[in-house]
């Protein structure tokens, strides 16, 4: 048995499915990510970095999907094989611009979630380690 406990909670203009970009790091959008008080020790430091992965609950997400269809293309294909939202274990994942950081209150630019999405994990991106290299793609 897996248990996610979450760590905060995410505020964004999007309300919906459609409303989000498809992708957050194709919009200028700010956004909340805030922190419940049980965690404010672990955002020592948070403030040093200036990229930020997120991860967080689609709690909308249709869990029973396997299969979706990409923008821009008319061919079906497993979930796996897509950025698709709909998903049997719907944690995202976003690279995020650190703006500010305000108490538990972080102001991040390029995070597509809906608002009220549950917050999991926060980590700083580190392209030594988390960018692919020439190649590598």
């Amino acid at each position: 048995m897996m248990e996610l406990v979450p760590i905060g909670v995410i505020r964004s203009p999007y309300r919906v499915h459609g409303d989000a970009p498809r992708q957050g790091r194709l919009s200028d959008v700010v956004s909340e990510i805030v922190v419940y008080p049980a965690y404010a020790p672990a955002l020592s430091d948070i403030g040093k970095h200036r990229h930020l992965i997120v991860l967080y609950w689609l709690d909308r997400a249709d869990r029973s999907a396997l299969k979706a269809t990409p923008p821009g293309t008319e061919r079906e294909l497993g979930v796996f094989s897509t950025r698709s939202p709909n998903r049997p274990n719907p944690i995202a994942l976003c690279l995020v611009d650190l703006i500010a950081v305000d108490g538990l209150t972080l102001r991040v630019r390029g995070l597509e979630a809906l608002d009220g999405s549950p917050l999991l994990d926060i980590k700083p991106y580190s392209p030594a380690i988390d960018a692919a290299g020439p190649g590598e793609v």
